[in-house]
């Protein structure tokens, strides 16, 4: 994928990180080298999002941890394949134990691969769809606690309608505020973290 190995060695600042992360190495590096850094590659779009709708219900950390596995069985998240998946295909996502075995989120999955496409088709590329949201710019905020970050905002509910309305599920609006999140939408690293001036802040 385009975004950097979660292997790459985590960043030296650990007090000053985002304290959401804890000190799991996994978390840790997504948290240093993924989340809030903006994505504008439709395969990693599409990787986010299925993610997003897997992990609802669930922490971030359990997908995470399954990311790799999802990758292997979902064809490199390519949506194409994954919106011509058949019942065979179905039965044998829901017989692995390395991803979330939901039939609503599998089933959504495919439903969403369909809908991507067609939003790709439209706008010539889903990032451009999505990006236009925020005029093509990251929204910069300068929150200094975790509980001044909010779970959802009035973008993401307006997202979130959209999408739905396009034949999307599994894209209620916090798991939209989660999305921008993570594809760089919004920067919503803390100001006190590093990663929040080296992303623009």
């Amino acid at each position: 994928m385009t975004a950097t190995s979660l292997t790459t060695p985590p960043l030296a600042t650990t007090a000053r990180r985002c304290p959401w992360c804890g000190d799991d190495p996994l978390y840790q590096a997504y948290h240093d080298h993924e989340w809030g850094v903006p994505v504008h590659d439709d395969r990693t779009l599409f990787e986010f999002l299925i993610l997003e709708g897997a992990q609802a219900g669930l922490s971030w950390i359990t997908v995470l941890r399954k990311r790799e596995r999802y990758r292997e069985v979902f064809d490199q998240f390519e949506p194409g394949k994954v919106a011509r998946y058949t019942d065979n295909k179905v039965q044998r996502l829901l017989a692995d134990p390395g991803i979330v075995r939901n039939r609503l989120k599998v089933a959504s999955a495919i439903r969403n691969a369909q809908a991507f496409l067609a939003v790709q088709e439209e706008f010539d590329g889903f990032h451009r769809y999505l990006w236009d949201f925020v005029d093509g710019e990251p929204i910069i905020n300068r929150f200094r606690s975790m509980k001044a970050v909010p779970a959802v905002t009035p973008l993401a509910e307006q997202i979130s309608k959209d999408l739905k309305r396009r034949g999307f599920n599994f894209v209620g609006p916090t798991i939209i505020y989660a999305y921008m999140q993570a594809v760089g939408l919004v920067n919503d690293h803390l100001v006190s973290c590093p990663r929040h001036a080296e992303l623009g802040g």
